[in-house]
């Protein structure tokens, strides 16, 4: 593994020399390592947790809010699960070598579309030591080597992880290079890597908008946004009253901190009274600060107090914590109007016992994952089957949702002939 005394550049080059051997290393192999990467995680546990367990000190220190923290945070149980996380990778079929497309020209030409590697993967993330492991792992198993730039509150957590990744992929024989950390954390090391033309092929950022920002700004290399997510739940006037409340409740309150939690509540007016004065107040109870409309407010009775007016900026803010916007709409289409215009495209859900609803709502929301009668909180690669995930790409090309192994390939065309030539 990389140390910081090597630039940017030469860490990057080590990282395309691994991925040549990458490409074409057995699907036996790879899999040899992410058993030999899992047990490691397991077996060097107390290392792990110790090297969190600073980072979190420094990061309380640093008045780190309470979503930061807990997306920090490690122990036991979560270093079992990124164990877990690898081992479902193992599990998945190669992308590598998958026959997408064969034919027969009528020149004789047979053709072949085979899904290959990109190459080397960039990620960037902030806060997250989870996905060390995560991006390490997919990107083993699709025959691509990564460079890792997570943030420097996690430094020493990463750090811990790299090193258990990388020297047990080495001994299991994986190409020297393939997993690479860059831990300085500069704001020039960041651009540097996004200029790495011809070293990295794709950069995947998991962070706010400012990371966005600077990458749109320098990027030469191309960049699948891993998007912020200002979701909502759309409650129907059909809306099982039970249903909408399990629903709104879980896409809000189950994790708020990460991107597919919900951020904003919209009710059509018909279903408000019977699903909003309980709703609100299990909110409350559940520690979530309300903001709402007028017609909102007014179902809220003792609690409309304690509600604060919601603002233009609370429609279109992703809070990542226990804050919720609320809205009571007239229609469906006034609805999907607020969703389209708020909404980061990321994962929408609607609650309704209309099969017409249900279908306007699919076919009239933009967003990567849309849900009918389930919480927002399923959008993760690992609850889709995919093992982990790079992120969630909201982009259209070339990957949309969980970015998993065969978002990480391309393909390329192969002709076999029997000496054809072009007249």
């Amino acid at each position: 593994m990389a140390t910081r005394t090597q630039t940017v550049a030469e860490i990057c080059a080590q990282a395309r020399s691994a991925a040549r051997g990458l490409a074409t290393l057995e699907t036996a192999v790879k899999d040899a390592a992410l058993e030999a990467i899992a047990a490691a995680l397991e077996a060097r546990v107390v290392e792990i947790l110790e090297a969190n367990a600073g980072d979190l000190e420094d990061g309380r220190a640093a008045g780190l809010d309470a979503a930061l923290l807990d997306r920090l945070a490690l122990d036991e149980q979560r270093v079992e699960q990124m164990a877990v996380g690898v081992r479902d990778v193992l599990a998945l079929p190669d992308p590598v070598g998958e026959e997408l497309d064969a034919r027969t020209l009528p020149n004789g030409l047979s053709l072949r579309k085979v899904r290959v590697p990109l190459g080397v993967v960039a990620i960037i993330y902030e806060a997250r030591p989870n996905v060390t492991v995560d991006a390490s792992a997919l990107a083993i198993k699709s025959g691509n080597a990564v460079v890792l730039r997570g943030s420097s509150t996690a430094s020493r957590s990463n750090a811990v992880l790299a090193r258990v990744i990388a020297e047990a992929g080495d001994a299991a024989g994986l190409p020297e290079g393939s997993v690479q950390l860059l831990a300085g954390g500069e704001r020039s090391e960041l651009i540097e890597l996004a200029r790495s033309e011809g070293l990295v092929d794709l950069v995947i950022p998991r962070g706010g908008e400012a990371l966005k920002a600077t990458l749109k700004e320098h990027a030469r290399v191309p960049v699948i946004y891993a998007a912020a997510g200002n979701c909502h739940v759309y409650v129907d006037a059909s809306a099982d009253p039970d249903m909408a409340r399990r629903v709104a409740f879980n896409a809000k309150v189950q994790r708020p901190g990460v991107c597919n939690s919900s951020e904003t509540l919209l009710v059509h007016a018909d279903a408000a009274p019977a699903i909003l004065p309980a709703l609100l107040g299990e909110f409350h109870d559940a520690g979530v600060e309300l903001r709402t409309d007028a017609r909102a407010r007014a179902l809220a009775g003792s609690l409309a107090d304690e509600i604060v007016d919601a603002t233009e900026e609370d429609w279109a803010t992703e809070y990542l914590g226990l804050t919720m916007a609320v809205r009571v709409v007239d229609s469906l289409e006034e609805a999907i109007d607020h969703v389209n215009r708020y909404g980061t495209g990321h994962s929408e859900a609607i609650v309704t016992e209309a099969d017409q609803a249900a279908r306007d709502f699919v076919e009239g929301v933009d967003a990567a994952c849309v849900y009918v009668n389930a919480s927002t909180r399923f959008t993760d690669g690992g609850e889709f089957g995919m093992g982990a995930e790079m992120g969630n790409s909201t982009q259209k090309l070339h990957a949309r949702g969980p970015i998993g192994l065969r978002e990480l390939t391309t393909y390329k065309y192969v002709m076999h002939g029997t000496g054809q030539i072009r007249e």
